[in-house]
């Protein structure tokens, strides 16, 4: 029995839970609050997709006259999937990986539409491992049974999301209202079954959903429904990425025949005052910005007087209750960073709550999610990671920022190393010049595999008036960095901005493809622009040339139809910009002229075709920033004091080899300097909480030799910092 069920409904990931629960859990556990957590969404994927859900499915009736082709295959081989899926999922679940060589002999496994695409295979995915193949021909196999639930069962259906349509800008609630007077679905039947389970198990007297997207929405609701109905005196709550985006203007009081409290941005505060609401109540409760029903009427409480708690303050996220072993990896399409969305577990986690930039006017900067900046120390940070690999047992974290500050992923790096954790992360950034070719190298040895960032649309112009605060140059040179140092890249693209002319889409793709060609970007994704209610762009349209077209508000409101000046259908380009991606991720087709991949006229582009190459010309100019700080990386060296007799110099000097991991540095320098710098390597090593800047370095210098800069920039010292022994942040 505990006080509070924690429930995301689904649908969300199938490789890994969606963090709200477990942050709110790791909450409640510095106050003391029994929680209980539960993913319905991986737990209905688990039983549907079972041998007896499959039976289910194939035990609805259907009219085999009436169906796609591709239904009647798949109907006609349904002994060989109920026979078969029992297999695939612990596959899936990386509890039997030998039967990837059974999957791989393309005698298996029944195949029907998906597997239609087999023939680019060789081509999107080149030399794939045995494992990475076998999972995708098994996500090809659960995509056919998607699609013959889809057409056949319940056309809601969908991996992760559920009924999305209902929930995506609903500015009326009379759909989904409609949708939840009806009859149970297909899914609802194997989702309000588990919950039934839950419920009577745990006891809860509040249950808290948290709806993260659109997709989770229906389901969220329907299950609310059920627990008003079988559990008249549980309360239940709403929070989380839906209605902190969508909801703030709720005024349909039919919402709360479903839910008694809807709360808005940070969590923990207003569902702490809940708890004690519900758990110990009293005459004049007091609420942290929630919506409930008062005399018939929506009203929003905001009377409490308690602040928001600081990020350091809120505990590490309690990942207990879930299933982190029941989670499957699939791998989808052929991006190399939707890969990482799709296979693996991650443990996800925060280094700043809100973004540091926070001016790009197609966001939602109004918002507090965004809008209240507060970085955590490294030191809790990499706490907070030590605690749940303990937890969890894995290693792999997804930082989920809006934009990670590039000070203090050095510093988390710098906390990483020090403490010789051997982790993998990634993490979402700006791309801004902070992220130097030495920082690159250093978030690489701490782990970091891959960056996600807006490049948005490739155009100056553009991204001066998105104020994203980069050009074109400057992205260009960041990627470099990152990719020289062996750290993915993937870029948000962005069509359909407003006042975006034809021409500007076109040397927008021409920057893209050149960018690729450089191989300073391995991955990227196509959006067209949407305009949301709580951006820069939403709350003044006229200053971007757009036209709102404006509805009665009384359920969602984020997503905003609008006219824009130029009278440019972008939607026509979708297709073209998204194919030529796909060729360009995989390093072909560069040489083709844009036009090809378009059914209709396209201008030329004006963007000179060395344009990307010229930007990463670079002077190297031998100068340096005082206040630079100095990493020295390795105290692996060995030093052998030898004599030259020549000409032009005769005297001792000393050899340095430096083993580094992966090849052997070899280095001269005059004794005394040797000396000097291999005493700098063991006083400032990675374990020194204090690093030296260069200014510090050139006076420490400067009181036995003379001229720093020109030791500094010596063909040594080059050599040492070209392969990472001294990196200079």
């Amino acid at each position: 029995m505990k006080d509070l069920l924690l429930i995301t409904p689904p649908f969300t990931q199938l490789n890994t839970p969606y963090p709200a629960t477990a942050y709110i859990k790791g909450f409640l556990n510095t106050k003391n609050i029994s929680s209980y957590q539960v993913d319905l969404g991986i737990d209905v994927i688990l039983e549907l997709f079972s041998k007896k859900g499959i039976e289910k499915v194939f035990n609805k009736q259907i009219d085999l006259q009436n169906v796609s082709e591709n239904a009647q295959r798949i109907f006609a081989l349904r002994a060989e999937y109920i026979k078969t899926i029992d297999q695939v999922i612990p596959f899936l679940q990386g509890k039997t990986p030998t039967l990837a060589r059974q999957i791989c002999s393309m005698n298996f496994l029944p195949e029907a539409s998906r597997f239609n695409q087999l023939d680019d295979m060789e081509f999107a995915f080149g030399n794939m491992g045995l494992q990475d193949k076998a999972k995708h021909l098994a996500t090809l196999y659960l995509e056919d049974l998607s699609d013959y639930i889809v057409e056949n069962v319940d056309a809601d259906f969908g991996f992760s999301r559920y009924a999305e349509r209902l929930g995506k800008s609903a500015n009326s609630f009379d759909e989904l209202y409609l949708k939840l007077s009806g009859p149970e679905t297909f899914i609802d039947g194997f989702t309000l079954e588990i919950l039934r389970e839950k419920i009577e198990l745990i006891q809860p007297r509040l249950v808290c959903f948290s709806i993260p997207f659109p997709g989770n929405l229906y389901s969220g609701f329907r299950s609310a429904q059920f627990i008003k109905k079988n559990f008249p005196h549980i309360k239940i709550a709403m929070g989380g990425g839906f209605p902190n985006t969508e909801l703030r203007e709720i005024k349909d009081q039919r919402v709360f025949e479903f839910f008694d409290f809807i709360t808005l941005d940070d969590g923990e505060v207003p569902l702490e005052l809940l708890c004690e609401n519900v758990l110990h109540p009293r005459e004049n409760p007091e609420y942290k910005r929630t919506f409930l029903i008062e005399n018939k009427e929506v009203v929003y409480k905001n009377n409490s007087k308690k602040h928001d708690y600081k990020q350091a303050d809120i505990g590490t996220p309690d990942y207990t209750d879930l299933k982190l072993d029941e989670y499957i990896s699939v791998i989808e399409i052929a991006n190399p960073m939707h890969s990482l969305w799709s296979d693996g577990r991650w443990n996800k986690l925060t280094m700043a709550h809100g973004c540091y930039w926070g001016k790009c006017t197609f966001c939602d900067i109004s918002l507090d999610y965004i809008k209240i900046y507060e970085p955590i120390s490294a030191k809790i940070l990499v706490d907070r990671m030590e605690e749940l690999i303990r937890t969890t047992g894995e290693t792999g974290f997804h930082f989920v920022d809006e934009a990670a500050p590039p000070a203090l992923m050095r510093e988390v790096a710098l906390e990483i190393l020090r403490r010789n954790l051997v982790v993998t992360w990634w993490t979402n950034i700006r791309f801004e010049k902070s992220f130097t070719q030495d920082l690159c190298y250093l978030l690489k040895l701490s782990g970091c595999v891959a960056v996600s960032g807006g490049l948005e649309v490739a155009s100056d112009r553009l991204l001066k008036l998105i104020d994203k605060g980069v050009s074109v140059e400057q992205v260009a040179k960041v990627t470099r960095n990152f990719t020289e140092a062996g750290i993915m890249v993937h870029a948000y693209l962005m069509y359909g901005y407003p006042t975006q002319t034809v021409q500007e889409t076109v040397d927008s793709l021409e920057m893209i493809r050149q960018m690729f060609e450089m191989g300073i970007l391995q991955s990227g994704f196509w959006h067209q622009f949407a305009m949301t209610a709580h951006s820069p762009v939403g709350i003044s349209p006229e200053d971007f040339g757009v036209t709102p077209i404006k509805q009665e508000i009384l359920f969602a409101n984020n997503d905003i139809d609008f006219k824009d000046q130029t009278g440019i259908d972008h939607n026509k380009f979708s297709f073209g910009l998204k194919k030529s991606l796909f060729n360009y991720m995989h390093g072909v087709n560069f040489e083709m002229p844009l036009q090809e991949w378009f059914d209709f006229k396209i201008p030329r582009t004006t963007i000179h075709p060395d344009y990307i190459h010229d930007c990463l010309l670079e002077d190297h100019q031998f100068t340096f920033k005082g206040n630079s700080k100095v990493v020295f990386l390795t105290k692996n060296v060995i030093a052998e004091n030898r004599v030259k007799n020549k000409k032009k110099y005769s005297g001792t000097y000393t050899h340095l080899t430096f083993h580094l991991k992966t090849n052997i540095v070899k280095v001269e320098l005059e004794q005394e300097k040797a000396e000097w710098l291999m005493n700098m390597l063991e006083e400032n090593s990675i374990e020194n909480q204090k690093k030296p800047t260069v200014q510090q370095l050139k006076t420490q210098f400067e009181e036995n030799f003379e001229d720093f800069e020109l030791f500094w920039f010596s063909k040594p010292m080059q050599q040492l910092k070209e392969n990472g022994v001294i990196l200079s942040l």
